[in-house]
């Protein structure tokens, strides 16, 4: 806790860089164990790439920045202010409503991120901003938050603007940001860590992990969701999974079988 004298704008800027010290803290955290994974599982994947990964290192440092930024003044006035919808208090909202909470966090997320994601594939914007993450092509573990400042802008805001409007507990919006750092990370992989009985099953076909997510990478012009596929669906941008991690994953299965 701040000593409560602190002038505002002292206490604003210790917060924010401090919140940004954890985003910075968690990404390296996250895409490295995944990075560990990947050399165990899938060895020489990333083998001759350590330039790209030290780019996608520095852009993502900057976008903890601009993440750790406002998410640090909302902790700020939820602490000292009352300003936010967040509750630390379970029982101060039904107990169905908290996986409501966050579900509708994810979707509202995944919807701004779809048309977020399509106009930053505009030719000029793509020039400017989003050819930052594209240059990560094929993606690795390190990928994620390898953004362009107004492409990091872009998704730094949501979360921080629906705490003021949609209750959430406190442990919640804590599981909303975990399944996003991961999500955000496996994602990018360049190899299917999740098996595929899940990728390949009807709750499957409406979710996004790495096979569905490396063909936007491969093609561009599709698949733009985060984490569900309702809006490539209903936009008719969605062109199914990657022809080649859906190989490489029946080939190891067949192998792991023999």
């Amino acid at each position: 806790m701040l000593p409560p004298d602190l002038p505002t704008p002292l206490a604003l800027l210790i917060v924010s860089l401090t919140v940004t010290a954890i985003v910075a803290l968690r990404y390296v955290l996250s895409s490295g164990l995944f990075a560990l994974a990947t050399e165990r599982m899938r060895p020489g994947l990333y083998a001759g790439r350590s330039a790209q990964i030290t780019r996608e290192i520095r852009w993502s440092l900057l976008s903890a920045a601009i993440y750790g930024a406002p998410a640090g003044i909302v902790l700020w006035g939820w602490q000292h202010r009352g300003w936010t919808q967040i509750t630390a208090d379970f029982a101060a909202l039904p107990v169905w409503y908290h996986p409501l909470s966050v579900l509708i966090y994810l979707f509202v997320q995944d919807t701004c991120f779809y048309w977020s994601h399509r106009w930053m594939h505009n030719p000029r914007l793509f020039r400017i901003a989003h050819a930052v993450h594209h240059e990560s092509r094929p993606p690795t573990a390190w990928t994620a938050m390898s953004f362009h400042p107004i492409e990091a802008l872009t998704g730094a805001v949501v979360v921080p603007v629906l705490v003021f409007f949609v209750p959430i507990n406190i442990a919640m919006l804590g599981l909303v940001l975990t399944i996003a750092t991961v999500m955000g990370v496996t994602n990018h992989m360049g190899w299917e860590i999740f098996p595929r009985w899940l990728v390949h099953s009807s709750l499957g076909n409406w979710l996004i992990t790495a096979s569905h997510h490396e063909r936007h990478h491969e093609e561009y012009k599709c698949n733009y969701g985060l984490y569900f596929r309702v809006w490539d669906r209903l936009c008719g941008t969605d062109k199914g999974l990657s022809r080649r991690i859906v190989a490489e994953a029946g080939h190891l299965g067949k192998a792991a079988a023999s």
